[in-house]
């Protein structure tokens, strides 16, 4: 259901969006750009469009939010980086697969679908920027570097293997190294901020052409490359999809000069300033190529936030705008995620939709959105959410009504949202968030249950007042977990 922020559109206006999504839609050499702007580490509460009192000024991420469709209930399908994107790219929840072996092998398989085989089966240009952490094979880094992008459905690829705190620190064109991590850097933190805030970074070798302050404006540079480059090629009518995966907000946080002291979040906020203006770079470049309205563009944060309760204290400044946890947990602040659409043609402007959503969801939507249909054995925990985007009739599209997912740090822990319920399966936060883990009390609850509408910050424990609650998600979580596909389920699961 939407919830328009806006006036109360014409007949007028409607018959225009109508028009514009029939003629978008039917398969065609012309389908509809797909861009993905991934950023990194940044909490619900950072943009000013999802909170009000935040003190970061994000100008270029609001104004997506103003010409677009703003969505309150959307979430990661894991609170940490690999899972999330092993997530966003497969439409399969991360909890699948063994997502601990991306340091040294691929976790997506060469036969697995992708929104970018996907893309590029359908006549499209794929290409990604920036951030994979979805493993490649490898063989030393003066070799080729197999399983990653370009193997998996990209026709080209310049980026990094994992986050800028991660080492082996260098660039990767394609499936190469652009220079090997020959030398060796030492390790940094911010005496001002906790082990893993501030400027930290880990010991451990990086190429010669590889300065760390430097990579987030490389890569908005690249992605600009590949939007000239395709606006050139606009004769040939060949849609593009690039999905840009910024490593930033991430650490180290290491905003340049022109952002130093601008915010009123200390160095993250300054840094998320420096996000949101490459963003805006980006949004130039779409516009400057007469890309925009023809573009489905998404922008999302891969899960929360690391933002202490006394960072909150310290500068006034909920990065998980009212939720409760941060990066890795089952609590929402580790996976509900700000998350905008924007698509001039057909989705109308400053509105705003509570609908449920998971990253695994791109691809059944972009398949939708390109009439291609899904087979069976692809996307196996997708839900194409283009009716809500359009406003067109979805009673032929299943749906997302459910969500489940496994925290960063307790692997025996796993929660699932049922319509307003969620359960947690155990006690603590699951990740980041102290304790991690609780041991029950006699006669105490054994589980979390929420009422999420009621109680979106998580702060009073039903279960114990709601057995039979309890037992049916339990039921609904075994089910989903037991089976290789929740999208192709019985409607009563």
């Amino acid at each position: 259901m939407l919830h328009h922020s806006i006036a109360l559109m014409t007949l007028t206006r409607l018959f225009v969006i109508i028009t514009s999504v029939s003629s978008l839609l039917p398969a065609s050499a012309s389908g509809p750009n797909l861009v993905v702007i991934l950023v990194d580490d940044m909490g619900y509460g950072d943009p000013g469009c999802f909170n009000p009192e935040s003190r970061i000024p994000t100008p270029n991420i609001d104004s997506l939010a103003r010409d677009g469709m703003k969505f309150t209930d959307a979430h990661a399908p894991g609170p940490l980086c690999h899972m999330s994107r092993y997530g966003l790219l497969t439409g399969r929840y991360p909890f699948r697969t063994d997502v601990g072996v991306w340091p040294r092998q691929p976790l997506i398989a060469a036969d697995q679908m992708t929104i970018a085989t996907l893309a590029r089966d359908a006549g499209y240009r794929t290409a990604m920027v920036g951030k994979w952490h979805c493993g490649f094979t490898e063989n030393g880094y003066n070799n080729p570097l197999p399983g990653g992008p370009v193997d998996r459905g990209f026709h080209s690829f310049f980026g990094i293997r994992a986050s800028t705190d991660i080492p082996p620190y260098f660039y990767i064109r394609n499936d190469r190294a652009i220079a090997p991590p020959t030398l060796q850097v030492q390790a940094n933190n911010s005496p001002d901020w906790s082990p893993i805030q501030g400027a930290f970074w880990r010991a451990g070798g990086i190429a010669p052409d590889l300065q760390l302050p430097q990579v987030l404006p490389r890569f908005t540079s690249e992605a600009i490359a590949v939007i000239e480059q395709h606006a050139r090629n606009k004769a040939a009518e060949q849609p593009l999809l690039l999905y840009l995966a910024y490593p930033a907000p991430h650490t180290p946080w290491l905003p340049t000069d022109e952002f130093e002291g601008r915010s009123g979040a200390g160095l993250y906020g300054d840094f998320l300033m420096m996000v949101d203006a490459e963003i805006g770079r980006v949004l130039q470049a779409l516009n400057s190529a007469s890309m925009t309205n023809d573009t489905l563009l998404i922008f999302t944060s891969d899960n929360g936030p690391v933002w202490y309760e006394e960072d909150v204290a310290r500068f006034n400044h909920d990065s998980s705008g009212g939720l409760r946890g941060m990066k890795a947990d089952a609590w929402e602040g580790g996976h509900r995620m700000p998350f905008i659409v924007r698509w001039p043609a057909a989705v109308p402007p400053g509105t705003t939709s509570e609908q449920l959503v998971c990253f695994t969801d791109l691809l059944a939507t972009f398949a939708q959105a390109l009439n291609v249909p899904l087979p069976d054995t692809a996307a196996p925990d997708s839900f194409s959410f283009l009716p809500e985007l359009t406003g067109t009739d979805a009673r032929n599209t299943p749906q997302r009504t459910q969500f489940v997912m496994r925290p960063g740090s307790v692997r025996s822990m796993a929660t699932i949202r049922s319509g307003p319920w969620k359960l947690i399966t155990e006690l603590g936060s699951g990740g980041f968030t102290r304790p991690s883990r609780l041991q029950p009390e006699p006669a105490g609850p054994t589980g979390q249950l929420y009422r999420m509408d009621h109680d979106r910050s998580e702060t009073d424990n039903l279960f114990l007042q709601h057995p039979d609650t309890v037992t049916r998600l339990q039921e609904e979580l075994r089910w989903i977990m037991d089976h290789p596909a929740s999208r192709l389920l019985p409607a009563e699961h």
